[in-house]
């Protein structure tokens, strides 16, 4: 079989096989008889680094194909797909240099370009429903629990009462569609590290209200640094897990018009996807946001096409994405992409007001529109890497807010800090667990006891609290936090049951000395360190 792949251009479509290939090949080579010797003349540093970059997509393209020999016969179609996805991304990896922005030609965000969520409107109950039923709720299931000393998929992670990431979600669609009477689906974008394993887990849910539809992301090659090939030798991905990565959520477009998922959402009639990371536990459906995208509170003739949730910045945000005005366009701007010597500029608060919480609305027509068109332009991320065997590698990867600008019309709504409250550490699930919050049809809802709208600042040890197990292991129970401004635990340190934290607290235990808060102590506005160990006798 002839694999057909892609040209130098990356929008273009997947349609040379080899024997095209040689042949455009032999067309770009030079005619030696037309060449003195002595006359030649070394290339420049431009044209060397034009004619390496050449040698290493051809030479990438070659490893391809051999890898897709080793493919089964009947994945080799989806299979192509993908690695012509990689192709093109690994060519514009090639061609650019230097940052995506240029920092003097950020323009200042229009004044209409960010709505306040205060403006908007909430829709009548009667036509709540039919608003639903043109909705798709997408999660980002791809990640692994390993970062916080847990086995398969993040989603099946405990949070709250034993129920997982994955549970909540559940519950919070089942109540959507029996409150309204509505068929909200409920959609997985697995990796291949989480597919089996929610697989699994997702069969206890066919008695619920809800339709689950899973698909998985691609699985692209990691890329050695030095030679800029493939580290995979062949497909059996299981037998060699380390050369393979997911690449990133901006992959979410293309995987989801090849599962066909799409095609069957649009002829079913339904026009929007929210679309969210799977450990927020704050990125509920938002009646009041759809109202402005299909309701009473749709302004204008055209459709919005795509919506970035933002929220106020605060300090502990500083490295999160913004959103900026550029080249007449609203698009994403990550850190990676600002020129060294702007990233103070980047951080500052005052600069940029807003960050992107990663709660997306994208109208499912238009997806389809620019992916036909090809002109779906990410900017990519660079991640390097070092296998366990000291391999140096790079994996390339896209962001999905980034694609904002290959739309028209998109907008930003600065929502409440209550519509981001992302579970990456330890420090994050103790906030979730204690009794700032109440659980309510699988939405968590801040205590109306706690005095501010923002949640404390929680640092805690890496050594001691950074798996889930360890972390668990170090409270009698979880403390009360609802008078908590800031949390700073370092060392040995466990807490008995009943504690109470308010103000600001600082527990530091001394290398090889343990602290041991006592049951029902108060500490409001206290450092505590040094080695206070209680013993049983």
């Amino acid at each position: 079989m002839e694999n057909s792949c892609i040209v130098l251009d990356p929008n273009a479509t997947c349609v040379l096989t080899n024997n095209e290939r040689q042949f455009k090949m032999l067309n770009h080579t030079v005619d030696d008889s037309q060449v003195r010797g002595h006359q030649r003349v070394p290339s420049d540093t431009k044209e060397f680094h034009e004619a390496t970059k050449r040698d290493a997509l051809l030479r990438l393209r070659k490893d391809l194909d051999n890898l897709l020999q080793t493919a089964d016969d009947a994945k080799k179609p989806i299979l192509q797909k993908e690695m012509c996805g990689f192709e093109a991304l690994f060519h514009r990896f090639l061609q650019e240099d230097g940052p995506s922005v240029e920092w003097d030609r950020i323009q200042k965000l229009p004044q209409d370009a960010v709505k306040d969520y205060s403006s908007l409107k909430t829709p009548q109950e009667s036509e709540i429903r039919q608003m639903l039923d043109k909705l798709v709720v997408i999660k980002l299931n791809g990640g692994l629990g390993t970062s916080m000393g847990c086995h398969g998929p993040k989603s099946v992670i405990p949070v709250r009462n034993d129920l997982t990431f994955l549970d909540l979600t559940v519950q919070q669609i089942e109540h959507l569609n029996k409150t309204y009477g509505a068929n909200v689906p409920l959609v997985l974008m697995n990796s291949f590290n989480t597919d089996d394993d929610t697989e699994k887990v997702i069969r206890k849910y066919k008695g619920f209200q809800v339709q689950i539809y899973t698909f998985n992301q691609s699985c692209y090659p990691r890329i050695s640094r030095d030679s800029l090939l493939p580290v995979a030798k062949d497909f059996n991905i299981e037998n060699d897990i380390e050369a393979w990565y997911p690449p990133g959520h901006g992959d979410f477009y293309q995987s989801f018009q090849n599962s066909g998922l799409l095609k069957k959402f649009l002829d079913e009639g339904r026009e929007y996807c929210f679309l969210s990371n799977i450990d927020n536990l704050g990125a509920t459906v938002d009646i009041n946001i759809l109202n402005r995208l299909l309701g009473d509170d749709r302004q204008g003739d055209k459709p919005i096409e795509f919506v970035m949730e933002v929220t106020d910045k605060t300090r502990a945000d500083v490295k999160g994405g913004t959103l900026i005005h550029y080249e007449n366009k609203l698009r994403l701007l990550e850190i990676a992409q600002v020129p060294k010597e702007h990233v103070d500029d980047f951080k500052s608060v005052k600069t940029f007001k807003f960050f992107n919480t990663n709660n997306i609305w994208a109208r499912l027509e238009s997806i389809d529109r620019v992916l036909n068109a090809r002109t779906m332009n990410m900017e990519i991320i660079v991640n390097n890497k070092t296998l366990d065997n000291g391999m140096r590698v790079i994996q390339l990867e896209t962001a999905v807010g980034a694609a904002m600008k290959c739309f028209d019309g998109g907008i930003g709504i600065n929502v409440p800090r209550s519509r981001f409250l992302p579970v990456k550490k330890t420090s994050d699930l103790l906030l979730v667990m204690s009794n700032l919050y109440s659980l309510k049809y699988g939405s968590l809802v801040m205590s109306p006891q706690r005095m501010f709208p923002t949640t404390p600042l929680v640092k805690l040890g890496d050594n001691h609290f950074s798996k889930v197990k360890e972390f668990l292991g170090r409270f009698a129970n979880i403390p009360d936090l609802i008078e908590l401004d800031h949390l700073t635990v370092s060392g040995d340190v466990t807490f008995g049951r009943g504690v109470s934290l308010r103000g600001t607290v600082i527990i530091i235990a001394n290398h090889g000395d343990r602290i041991d808060i006592p049951a029902g102590a108060i500490l409001e506005n206290k450092i505590v360190s040094g080695n206070m160990r209680i013993l049983d006798h």
